[in-house]
C-alpha cells in the first residue's frame, strides 16, 4: 500500500517523486494564504478575519492565528464578555472552540491537497478555571503517514491562560481520506 508523506508539503520540486508524491507538495489555499500574509501583524489579522468568514462560528472567540505550519498551530483568543460563563471566566465550550480552531488550522497546513480531513471526535479535560485570555497550541509529535484507505489521526491540543497555566486539554480525532 502506498502512503502519502505530508513532510513533502514544503519540499518543492523533488526529482524522482511519484505523481502522488508530487501532488502532495501542493499547498492548499488556506495554508498558501497564511504563508503570504503571516509576515506582519496586519497580515496575520487579515488571515484570522478571512478564516472567520470561511467558518463563521469561529468568530465567537475572536481568534488570532499566531503560528501555522505542518504539524503545529497556535491560536489566541481574548477574554471578553462574549465568552464569559456564569462565573465570569472563559466558558468551557468557547475554550473547546479555540482548541478546534487550532486543530483545524494545523490540519489545513499538514494534510496534502490530495487528501481531505474532517473532525471525528473530541475528548476534553477542563483542568483549571480560565480567568484570562487563552492560547491553544495543536501540535503533532510527528507528521503522520496517510494511507490511501483513510487514516485516523489524534491531534493533541493544550489551552493555556496568560500565565501559562494549562486550563484545557483536548484530543481531537481527525479522519483523513484521499480526495475522490
Amino acid at each position: 500500500m502506498h502512503r502519502i508523506r505530508p513532510q513533502l508539503l514544503l519540499a518543492g520540486n523533488v526529482t524522482g517523486m511519484s505523481s502522488v508524491d508530487a501532488a502532495s507538495t501542493a499547498v492548499n489555499a488556506t495554508y498558501a494564504m497564511w504563508r503570504k500574509l503571516s509576515g506582519s501583524t496586519l497580515g496575520r489579522g487579515l488571515f484570522s478575519t478571512a478564516m472567520c468568514l470561511k467558518v463563521p462560528y469561529f468568530r465567537t472567540v475572536l481568534p488570532a492565528v499566531r503560528d501555522m505550519r505542518p504539524g503545529r498551530c497556535e491560536v489566541a483568543a481574548p477574554k471578553w464578555w462574549g465568552v464569559h460563563n456564569h462565573l465570569g471566566t472563559f466558558h468551557a465550550i468557547a475554550a473547546c472552540n479555540l482548541a478546534e480552531i487550532a486543530m483545524g488550522m494545523l490540519a489545513e497546513a499538514t494534510v496534502p491537497t490530495t487528501h481531505r480531513w474532517i473532525p471525528k471526535g473530541m475528548s476534553v479535560s477542563y483542568v483549571a478555571k480560565a480567568k484570562t485570555s487563552l492560547t491553544a497550541v495543536a501540535e503533532l509529535p510527528e507528521l503522520p503517514e496517510l494511507a490511501e484507505s483513510g487514516t485516523e489521526v489524534v491531534v493533541p491540543v493544550v489551552v493555556r491562560d496568560r500565565e501559562g497555566t494549562v486550563v484545557v486539554t483536548a484530543d481531537i480525532t481527525v479522519w483523513i481520506t484521499p480526495r475522490s
